[in-house]
């Protein structure tokens, strides 16, 4: 049983829910650790990622960024690439459910699905450059196959916040919705 996700059969899906203590499913090695381990024990079936409805997740923990040398860093952007590649080659369609903030490796988590769709209340962001960080988890090379080179510098660069309808003016997402669940199921369906 984990800790940091839930999963439950939804309208012929899985719905895989983000939890936290505090509501922000920061990305700790041990969340990132234990969400590869659950998606890698999933049915064959359609996959909803999601959070709560402020948020999906904050991104990496940056308190345990910031204590990481050397080896431990690099261990780390690469157990983040393994959870965004076992996202990515999930045996079944995937969709990120996105209710409130999604930033930072939650962003690159989201990306790694094969559809996103959006509250009117979602924002997007990769904010590392605010902090001088780039993100090492694959969102360098999604973002620029869904919106372009240029743009996604941009987004990175500047590390500005996308809210929902951006997102889909950008094709960042592929639906905004008030019912972003069974928008997302009605989508997988007829995928």
């Amino acid at each position: 049983m984990s800790t940091y996700c839930t999963t439950e059969p939804f309208e012929g899906c899985t719905l895989l829910r983000l939890v936290s203590d505090d509501g922000t499913n920061k990305l700790s090695r041990a969340r990132v650790q234990d969400l590869t381990e659950t998606l890698l024990g999933l049915p064959r079936q359609p996959l909803m990622i999601c959070g709560n409805p402020k948020f999906f997740s904050v991104g990496a923990d940056l308190d345990e960024i910031n204590a990481l040398r050397g080896h431990d860093a690099l261990d780390f952007a690469m157990m983040g690439q393994r959870l965004m590649q076992t996202v990515a080659d999930f045996p079944a369609l995937t969709c990120a459910v996105v209710e409130g903030w999604c930033m930072g490796g939650g962003f690159d988590l989201a990306l790694s699905c094969r559809f996103r769709i959006a509250s009117p209340h979602a924002v997007f962001g990769h904010r590392g450059a605010a902090l001088g960080l780039m993100t090492g988890w694959g969102g360098t090379q999604r973002l620029p196959r869904l919106v372009g080179c240029a743009q996604a510098m941009e987004i990175f660069l500047t590390a500005e916040k996308i809210h929902a309808q951006r997102a889909l003016e950008l094709g960042i997402v592929d639906v905004v919705s008030a019912e972003p669940y069974a928008s997302a199921t009605r989508f997988i369906t007829a995928s």
